[in-house]
């Protein structure tokens, strides 16, 4: 039978009470805080300490040591963890700068498979080959103890962060010339239709979008229902047909798009693109293309149809790894975010008769695309 304690009676105001009682159902506080809270909380009711043991589920000697502290230094200082001195580090300054030095290289270079390290890998290989390498603190290192040290100077080895690199020496010299040629049309985007010295020179985005994916549904795809499903049904399982590339030039005066879809995009299919742009344009004009290095920009068979049309086409390179300065790389965004976006087919002739129709539809209403930061022509 449980027996009265003869410990003396926990004396609380109103205040202290409240903040036990606050402290005991909050989901915030730390837990040993809220069970400690507890204990006070059942004492002071003058509950025996074998119930409140068995209530809370913890020893009788834990419930008389934050009794006794609170009857102590009283309630506020009872929830509280005494401060310690905590114990000399056992993994030394070297040891750590072991690990980040094994972080910064591949595991590959350490006789591995994988390309990136993994914590758990990392972390196997480090104790192993801690005492060999003179840190036998970190002969039994876990997991989460590479994890501390590789957080403490903000290494993540596991992911990886692509970068462009400028492998052109002529980048700078290159993105100047183009991005002049986008203020000059800007300038006369500017001046309007009616300017006397209306230009002779049209100038014409061009690049190509490879890999559309012709695409079929297997099912029927289920309409949106209101009160029952509230976007399309589509199954998981579809069919390949191929791919189709998109040769598109974008007239940066006047938003026209003009456009070839082929599946393919060598030479010959490039130089439709240039017929379809000499066609389209008064003969009197010339056409300048801004565009990238594509082997099928400047292989033999596209230099000598050209030859054939002396002082009609004009090219302006953008630098290697830098299709970014194409304008017409919006033109294709805008086609991802449109009509190409979960697009579905049941051939590829149709994929290529709606993308058809998509820059059709562009064309109905186009929209001039300028480049809006010209501040390293200033530098």
């Amino acid at each position: 039978m449980a027996t009265t304690s003869r410990r003396p009676k926990l004396v609380l105001n109103a205040e202290q009470r409240s903040a036990l009682e606050q402290t005991a159902q909050s989901r915030t506080r730390p837990q040993r805080e809220v069970q400690r809270a507890q204990i006070l909380l059942r004492y002071t009711q003058g509950q025996n300490i074998t119930i409140i043991s068995h209530a809370l589920r913890i020893s009788r000697v834990a419930v008389y040591k934050w009794i006794d502290r609170a009857l102590a230094v009283g309630t506020d200082a009872a929830l509280k963890d005494k401060y310690h001195r905590p114990k000399n580090p056992l993994i030394t300054e070297e040891a750590k700068a072991w690990v980040v030095s094994l972080a910064c290289t591949k595991p590959k270079d350490h006789g591995y498979a994988a390309e990136v390290w993994s914590h758990r890998q990392l972390a196997k290989h480090v104790h192993e080959n801690a005492r060999a390498q003179g840190h036998p603190s970190l002969a039994h290192a876990a997991k989460a103890t590479v994890q501390r040290i590789l957080k403490s100077q903000a290494l993540q080895p596991h992911k990886v962060k692509y970068y462009m690199e400028r492998r052109d020496p002529q980048f700078d010299e290159k993105m100047r010339e183009v991005l002049l040629v986008y203020q000059e049309v800007d300038v006369k985007n500017k001046a309007g239709p009616d300017a006397k010295d209306a230009p002779t020179i049209i100038t014409v985005s061009v690049d190509e979008k490879p890999g559309v994916q012709a695409i079929a549904n297997t099912a029927p795809d289920l309409p949106p229902r209101p009160g029952q499903h509230s976007r399309v049904g589509r199954d998981y399982e579809y069919k390949r047909f191929g791919t189709l590339s998109i040769l598109a030039g974008l007239d940066l005066h006047d938003g026209h798009v003009t456009a070839e879809v082929h599946p393919r995009h060598r030479s010959r299919e490039f130089i439709l693109l240039l017929k379809a742009l000499d066609a389209h344009y008064p003969p009197g004009c010339t056409i300048r293309l801004v565009l990238d290095n594509h082997s099928a920009h400047i292989s033999k068979e596209t230099m000598a149809w050209l030859a054939t049309k002396p002082n009609r086409f004009f090219y302006v390179h953008t630098p290697k790894h830098g299709s970014w300065l194409n304008l017409v790389e919006t033109l294709f965004g805008k086609m991802a975010r449109t009509f190409l976006k979960h697009i579905r087919v049941v051939s590829r002739q149709e994929l290529k008769d709606r993308i058809l129709l998509g820059i059709a539809e562009i064309n109905q209403a186009p929209v001039v695309h300028r480049w809006k930061k010209f501040e390293v022509l200033n530098t």
